[in-house]
């Protein structure tokens, strides 16, 4: 199974599940997906897919019909005969009404044929996910061997915990929301502070070193990194 993660911009994960044994097809929907604010499992075969599906933790399952141990539609009826409601997209080559019907009749919820435009699939899962209950409410920020606990309000670095006054708390926590960008001082300022930019303060400055002292001080490599004259990065090497 490969899993791989982003955050959404509305602070809550949007889990899909891709279930599809075609290797290049695969890669191309997960990494798709992940870098339209999804995260994507994988499962290659069928027994795996019902195994994660059942979990009911997807927003999504994109499906395909013709898969390894299990086909598409077998694995749908399971689903549904256990009470799991997860919207479910079938993807498959097979475009024929009958082909299409027998698939919507099985407790499909939409159906895609290939090959298709990734836009109209990203189009057709924003539908079903405002459909779908499921959202995993995020309560861990990960980057790099830093760990933020939303719900302590608690951070860790390589299993050291780490105390942090509320503020430095909430820099941290905005500048690890957007980890991989730079965040200007003035965007800091107003969405930690809610204070428009003022060209005379230091504020900023002194909490990102009270920050980076208590996060970065003695461990491997360094996570908070300043961008001169526009702000901080946080982000991991490699």
């Amino acid at each position: 199974m490969i899993r791989q993660k982003i955050e959404s911009m509305t602070g809550a994960l949007r889990r899909i599940l891709v279930i599809e044994d075609d290797a290049e097809t695969a890669t191309q929907i997960v990494s798709f997906l992940t870098t339209h604010g999804y995260e994507a499992d994988l499962a290659v075969n069928g027994r795996e897919g019902l195994r994660l599906g059942e979990t009911a933790q997807y927003a999504v399952i994109t499906i395909d019909r013709m898969l390894p141990v299990m086909d598409g539609l077998a694995i749908i009826r399971r689903l549904r005969e256990a009470g799991v409601t997860t919207p479910a997209l079938i993807i498959s080559a097979l475009g024929e009404v009958d082909d299409r019907v027998r698939g919507l009749r099985a407790g499909g919820d939409d159906y895609l044929v290939k090959p298709f435009a990734f836009a109209e699939l990203l189009a057709r899962l924003e539908v079903l996910a405002r459909r779908s209950t499921t959202v995993v409410k995020e309560t861990i920020l990960r980057v790099g061997d830093l760990e933020l606990d939303l719900v302590s309000r608690t951070a860790n670095r390589s299993g050291r915990w780490i105390k942090l006054l509320p503020r430095e708390f909430q820099v941290l926590e905005y500048l690890v929301r957007n980890a991989g960008h730079v965040v200007p001082r003035a965007m800091l300022l107003e969405k930690v502070w809610d204070l428009h930019f003022d060209p005379k303060t230091n504020i900023i400055d002194v909490y990102v070193g009270r920050v980076r002292r208590k996060i970065d001080t003695e461990q491997v490599y360094p996570l908070i990194h300043t961008i001169r004259g526009v702000g901080f990065c946080v982000r991991a090497p490699g």
